[in-house]
This record gives C-alpha cells, sequence and structure tokens, in this order.
C-alpha cells in the first residue's frame, strides 16, 4: 500500500490505510469513534489511541461485509448436476458474527447438511455462505435460518439442516457473566423436519470427531 502525503512510515507499517483509500462511511465512522473515547472517559490523543478511530472503521467494514454480498454472485453458477441423493455434510465450520443488540462478538461453530435433488453446490461455497451471512449484525436464531433457506431456495434440495454452536460475549463479558453456557440453535427444512432417521444420521454426524 502506498504511503499518502503528510502519513509517516510507522502509520503506514501500523496497517492504517492512506486518508485516500478512507470511504465516506468510514471517515462518519472515525469521528463517531472518537467521541465514543471522549464519552467513556479516554483521552483519544494519547498515543496508545490515536489511530484506534481509523482501525475500528477499518474493522468494522470488514466485520459487515456480508451486507455487500451478492448471493447469486458469490454462488456464480457452481450448482452441477449429480445423480447423488445422500447426505451431504460441512461440519465445524468456524464463524465470528456481531450480536446486533450490544454489537459484541459471538463465534463457534456452524454444521450445513443438504439430501440432493438432481443439483449439489460445489463445496467451497457452504463456508463462503456462511461467512456472508455471519459478516452482518445478527442474532443467532435468525443466522441460523437465513443459511437454511438460501441454501433450500439455490439447491432446492430435499432438504437442508444447519446446526450453529456459539459462545456469546454479549453473555459472557456482561449481565449474566455466564462463561461456559454456549448456545445451540438448529433449522430443519424438508426430509430432515419431516424423518427422523435422516435428522438423526445428521446429529449423530456432527458429534464424531
Amino acid at each position: 500500500m502506498a504511503i499518502a502525503p503528510g502519513q509517516t512510515i510507522a502509520q503506514n507499517l501500523n496497517g492504517l490505510p492512506p486518508a485516500s483509500d478512507m470511504t465516506a462511511p468510514e471517515k462518519r465512522l472515525e469521528k463517531i469513534i472518537l467521541e465514543l473515547l471522549t464519552l467513556v472517559g479516554e483521552n483519544p490523543k494519547r498515543e496508545g489511541l490515536r489511530n484506534t478511530p481509523s482501525r475500528v472503521a477499518r474493522s468494522y467494514r470488514e466485520l459487515t461485509g456480508g451486507y455487500a454480498v451478492n448471493v447469486d454472485k458469490l454462488i456464480n453458477n457452481a450448482l452441477f448436476d449429480v445423480s447423488y441423493n445422500e447426505m451431504v455434510l460441512v461440519k465445524d465450520i468456524s464463524f465470528y458474527s456481531l450480536c446486533e443488540h450490544h454489537l459484541l462478538p459471538f463465534f463457534g461453530v456452524c454444521h450445513v447438511a443438504y439430501i440432493p435433488n438432481g443439483k449439489v453446490i460445489g463445496l467451497s461455497k457452504i463456508p463462503k455462505l456462511v461467512k456472508a451471512f455471519s459478516q452482518r449484525l445478527q442474532v443467532q436464531e435468525r443466522l441460523t435460518l437465513q443459511l437454511a433457506e438460501v441454501i433450500n431456495t439455490k439447491v432446492k434440495p430435499l432438504g437442508v439442516a444447519v446446526v450453529m454452536e456459539a459462545r456469546h460475549l454479549c453473555m459472557e463479558m456482561r449481565g449474566a457473566q455466564s462463561q461456559n453456557s454456549p448456545t445451540v440453535t438448529s433449522a430443519m427444512l424438508g426430509c430432515f423436519r419431516k424423518d427422523a432417521r435422516t435428522r438423526d444420521e445428521f446429529l449423530t454426524l456432527i458429534k464424531r470427531r
């Protein structure tokens, strides 16, 4: 990354973008973070905080990048005709999201399965879908359902199952301050909802390590 006029080499090594690289929303967010630091009793001019507003603005652009994702472009025609009708499971997909109530992280693993109905989706697309929907302000329950619904809509399988296991810092750092209480949510569509054997097979497989 080029060093902007007036920017020192040290600032560039800190990973800060040149002023010309900052978007208008990032510049506005930078001002808001500056005010926030003052309101919580800090001195935003001290050395450790001097570049914090810029860093936070950049990090929020990344952490909420899912709003800019077009699902159809992400899938990019990676749907293939395959005569396979057994379960396809991608498990232990790491995800990170922000709780929409407190803007604190929740994170964990996601397990996604579906039963093809003549078409399969490229395996790499499933973690990408998880990332796209995770990088928005979320609640875990809605995130779980959104993932199931987008696969159901785009792939049109016989059924979809999604289970998410997550730790919520809004519960661990504040409020109840319960450190060992992971939250588990599930969404079962199609044959995973109707057929207990299919559902049990999925739940058994995701427990295996």
